[in-house]
């Protein structure tokens, strides 16, 4: 399927949404953050923020910075962590996304996210938005997107399978870890459109969820 915002409906057992730039816009918070680190590495700053989305920091430091320890990548990344959790300045929800959510209330979905479990309850919290029930944060994996562990376990929590799901993503390192998956994905906003998801929209105003008698999640989209 070509990327598209055109009309579509997409069915799935099971939904698995990505936190940062798919239900939370914590754009400000990222580039204040990890501008900051760029500078004081003496890396670009606008190529550090091309890689940084949709990975864990450890994992985006071990790209930026190849042949550095992992011990010192862990601590930085710890310390980010706690700076990120820390500041919600500007962290609000990317529009539509508390409607999407509460139209999936009764219906399988999860949480997966780069985010450990304190920075995702912080930052949505701070856009307003509640928690899903399954949730698979860094703790829950040894791998980082673009790897598809996070988004497997996902499915498997839910108890569907992957070719069921339909991924809800925004960074080109979460869309590749949905296509690993097998599963079918939903790239929203201005990013996910340059790395060719299934299907892309502006913004979760564009789609409406609705459940068949069986089970079945019907997205119409566009």
């Amino acid at each position: 399927m070509t990327a598209t915002a055109a009309p579509t409906v997409l069915t799935a057992r099971a939904l698995l949404l990505d936190m940062d730039g798919t239900l939370v816009n914590s754009d400000a918070v990222v580039e204040r953050v990890w501008r900051r680190w760029a500078e004081q590495h003496a890396l670009d700053g606008d190529e550090v923020m091309k890689v940084v989305h949709g990975r864990q920091g450890h994992a985006s430091m071990a790209v930026l910075l190849p042949g550095r320890p992992v011990e010192q990548n862990l601590a930085d990344n710890a310390r980010m962590l706690a700076e990120e959790t820390a500041d919600t300045d500007g962290v609000v929800e990317i529009p539509g996304a508390s409607a999407f959510l509460a139209s999936l209330r009764a219906l399988p979905h999860a949480l997966v996210t780069s985010a450990d479990v304190a920075l995702s309850t912080a930052r949505m919290n701070a856009a307003g938005l509640p928690l899903p029930k399954v949730r698979i944060t860094a703790e829950s994996v040894g791998a980082s997107k673009p790897d598809p562990e996070g988004f497997l376990k996902g499915a498997a929590e839910l108890g569907v399978d992957p070719a069921d799901c339909v991924v809800f993503e925004d960074s080109g390192a979460g869309i590749a870890a949905g296509r690993s998956a097998g599963m079918t994905v939903v790239g929203v906003g201005p990013r996910a459109g340059l790395y060719d998801p299934d299907v892309v929209v502006p913004d979760l105003t564009r789609v409406r969820v609705a459940a068949d008698a069986d089970g079945t999640v019907r997205l119409h989209i566009g």
